[in-house]
């Protein structure tokens, strides 16, 4: 009952994390003042206080980009990584309809590929992603974590903003309705794989990165398929 329990709380944590993070992208964007310094400030305060509430349940990534680039360096299983991402783009959809709800009309999906706005978004999801990496590592505690999180999201999303929306999350991009694949979803799932693995690969701590190996020889062991035996015994 008490696993059932978690496993819930750990996709619902990421669902609504994820949902307010894109409410507030709506409401701070789309306003009179979306403004790049407002925007990321409304953003990594944000994160920051959901980091907060949910970082010792589900490790509040809230972005896709996070949970892939994790998932690249071991640091979450596959199927969790699935349901992750799943609550991730769920939750930016039903923030998108309560927008809709508020300002009863609806948004149109702009945008089309250009590099500069592929390389600006992977450039601040890479800030934002060695900021999380840290304090994934390091394993803060919940403030300092907070801090780290949210000022690096605000960081990245200031210097992708010169070149794009500054988004770096594709669940936030599904939900303001800029879903395109060459650039708000592919730039910061790129940034974040790099940020993430280039951290681990030289600032994680030794100790950090032999946990990680440890568990991932162990995944392998139970996935792999048990030899079979002929049942012949040698008289």
């Amino acid at each position: 009952m008490l696993l059932e329990r978690k496993k819930i709380a750990v996709v619902l944590a990421e669902f609504l994390g994820t949902a307010i993070l894109t409410a507030v992208v709506l409401a701070v964007s789309k306003s009179n003042v979306g403004i790049a310094y407002f925007v990321s400030l409304a953003v990594g305060l944000t994160v920051a206080v959901g980091t907060v509430v949910f970082g010792s349940i589900s490790g509040a990534h809230f972005n896709p980009a996070v949970t892939i680039g994790l998932w690249t360096a071991r640091r979450i299983k596959t199927l969790p990584a699935i349901a992750y991402i799943a609550a991730q783009l769920l939750g930016a959809s039903v923030a998108y309809l309560l927008y809709r709800y508020f300002i009863n009309g609806t948004l149109q999906n702009v945008g089309e590929y250009n590099s500069r706005v592929l390389v600006a978004e992977a450039v601040g999801a890479f800030v934002f992603s060695f900021g999380w990496a840290a304090a994934a590592y390091h394993k803060l505690d919940v403030s300092k974590s907070a801090f780290a999180v949210g000022a690096a999201l605000t960081t990245g999303i200031l210097v992708a903003s010169v070149g794009s929306a500054g988004l770096l999350n594709p669940a936030v991009a599904l939900g303001a309705h800029v879903w395109v694949w060459g650039t708000y979803v592919l730039g910061p799932i790129l940034g974040s794989v790099i940020g993430v693995n280039l951290y681990a690969l030289f600032f994680a701590p030794a100790n950090a990165l032999a946990a990680d190996a440890k568990a991932a020889v162990a995944e392998v062991e139970v996935s792999a398929p048990k030899a079979k035996t002929n049942g012949n015994k040698k008289k």
